[in-house]
Parts: structure tokens; sequence; C-alpha cells
């Protein structure tokens, strides 16, 4: 499922390469080529909440094993960085290899600097605490500029409000875990599993009215 971009993205390449290639043969065309099948809102919807559901699992994944300091912590970082690279990866078909590549950038020095804000925090460090955080947030700015100027239909003021409830949510849930408060830390968690799924609904529905032509009902 979380491949449903990209699937949607060969079928429109496919199309496009059959049509140049006749041309180059010298072929002329009988007819107009296929259009591909239009992609159904409903698989755009569940491919992106899958993908954006893993970010918030493995990144409390990953907050739970670097405070507790277990052997998996480097092989949990390691499957969230992979999970930023998807997320880059599922809009290249739409917006393209380089706003793909922005974005998995943008996204991985969000994971990397949610990392030493985790370290600081367990150290408690407040000197390098508070620059991770100032640097973490200015990073979810540049996250909200970068999907703003990428689709209308997600105004920066909106985005910037989500990824900053997204920001105090794990907040929330690192603090929690360091003061063993676990209903606390589970309350955050919860409720920031239910925020990235808006989040996705958000990117989702965006999407769509873009390009409403590319989608079925």
């Amino acid at each position: 499922m979380r491949k449903i971009l990209l699937v949607f993205a060969a079928a429109l390449l496919i199309t496009g390469l059959v049509g140049t290639a006749s041309y180059a043969a010298g072929e002329a065309p009988k007819k107009e080529a296929a259009k591909p099948a239009a992609m159904s809102e409903m698989d755009l919807r569940l491919g992106m909440r899958m993908l954006w559901e893993e970010h918030i699992v493995y990144t409390r994944n990953f907050i739970i094993s670097s405070l507790a300091g277990l052997e998996d912590a480097s092989a949990v970082a390691e499957r969230l960085l992979r999970n930023q690279d998807d997320i880059g990866n599922a809009i290249k078909p739409i917006y393209g290899e380089e706003a793909g590549k922005k974005l998995t950038a943008l996204l991985r020095d969000h994971i990397l600097t949610a990392a030493e804000v985790v370290k600081a925090a367990k150290e408690n460090n407040k000197d390098e605490l508070t620059t991770s955080q100032a640097k973490w947030k200015a990073n979810a700015e540049e996250l909200a500029a970068f999907l703003s100027g990428a689709n209308p239909h997600w105004p920066k003021k909106e985005m910037s409000e989500m990824l900053a409830v997204h920001l105090d949510l794990t907040t929330g849930e690192v603090v929690s875990r360091l003061n063993k408060n676990w209903t606390a830390d589970i309350d955050y968690y919860d409720k920031g599993h239910m925020h990235i799924l808006r989040l996705a609904d958000v990117l989702a529905e965006g999407i769509v009215k873009q390009f409403p032509d590319k989608f079925k009902k």
C-alpha cells in the first residue's frame, strides 16, 4: 500500500513512453494513447496514512529505545530514516524528482534533530535541549514552507500549526517517559497518532484537489 503512489506514477510513465516510442519509430498513431486508469481517492488516502503512521510508530519506538538505552536504538533509527525516504519517493510521481529529494532531506533533518532533542533531554543538558528544539522548530517551518509552495491547498499557516502540534506531542512523550509518567506518555502518543493521521488526510485531500482529473471517487 505504501508504494501506491509509485505504482500510479509507473502507469503514467508507461503510457507516456508508449506514445513517445511510436512517434520515434515513425509510426503514425492510429489513435490517442489510452490514459492510465484514475487512482481512487481512497487508495491515495490509505497509502498516505500508512506512510505517516510508520513515521509516528517508529518515532515512538526510537524514543522508547533511546531513552532506555536499548540495543535496538540504532536499528530503529535506521528504519525511521528509511520511512523519510519512502515519503519523499511517494511524492516524486506527482511533484517531480527534485521535490521528492527535497522533502526527504527535510524529513531526515526532522528525525536527526529529534534524536538530538531526545539525547539532550535524557542527559538533562538544558543548553543543548534549547538549541536542538529551536533547530527542530526551524526545520518544521521549512517543511511548512516547502509543502505550501508545492500545493495551494496546503496553506503555510495550517501546515505550520499542524507540524508544531506534532513537535509538541512528541516532546510530551519524551518528557513523560523521562518522568516515568506512563499515563501521560501513553496519552501523548495516542494524541500524536491521531494527529499524524489527520496530517496524512490533509495531504491526500490537497493532492486530490490539485489534480482532480487523476483521481476517482
